[in-house]
């Protein structure tokens, strides 16, 4: 779940690029700053306080040389506040912010097995016929389901799992309905 945080600096954000039309510029940035914050080394240096904060402004710099403005001053303030590290949260938030712009939901599937393109492809198709929306998948692998999919789309869950029908089965059984 996203921090309270993230969600402000995105909204924030999203306003901006969707005033200007600057989407993709703004998906462009904040997945290098992203990138930048899940990178191992670089994290531990902007969270170092044994670098001055002029060397990691440089870092930002060297990243998004080629970054629109805005997208620079931003960095610079996640950086004075302390914010850094909810970069990749709010690169996944504008993502999905941007695609609900457009009308497509993101699904997240979970499968017992990694699933292939066509699989992939029949699933999204029932989820968009079910919801009657573009829906754009994310696959998880979760081998406690046992086999089947469970799809989240925003507050509602699809459980076709292996696992909840055992669940469901067995309930009845036990009630004797």
């Amino acid at each position: 779940m996203a921090s309270s945080a993230a969600k402000r600096y995105t909204e924030a954000v999203f306003s901006i690029a969707k005033e200007k039309g600057t989407f993709d510029q703004w998906q462009s940035d904040l997945n290098q700053l992203a990138s930048l914050m899940t990178d191992p080394q670089a994290a531990a240096v902007v969270a170092s306080p044994k670098v001055s904060q002029a060397e990691k402004q440089g870092v930002l710099d060297q990243v998004l040389k080629s970054a629109q403005p805005e997208a620079k001053t931003l960095a610079r303030l996640l950086l004075e506040r302390g914010r850094l590290p909810i970069a990749p949260e709010m690169a996944e938030l504008f993502r999905e912010s941007a695609l609900a712009e457009l009308g497509i939901v993101v699904a997240d599937v979970t499968t017992a097995v990694p699933i292939d393109k066509a699989a992939e492809a029949s699933i999204k198709a029932r989820l968009s016929k079910a919801v009657g929306k573009q829906i754009e998948i994310r696959t998880h692998v979760d081998e406690s389901i046992i086999g089947g999919v469970v799809a989240k789309i925003g507050d509602q869950l699809i459980d076709g799992s292996v696992s909840s029908q055992l669940k469901r089965l067995r309930t009845r059984l036990e009630t004797g309905a």
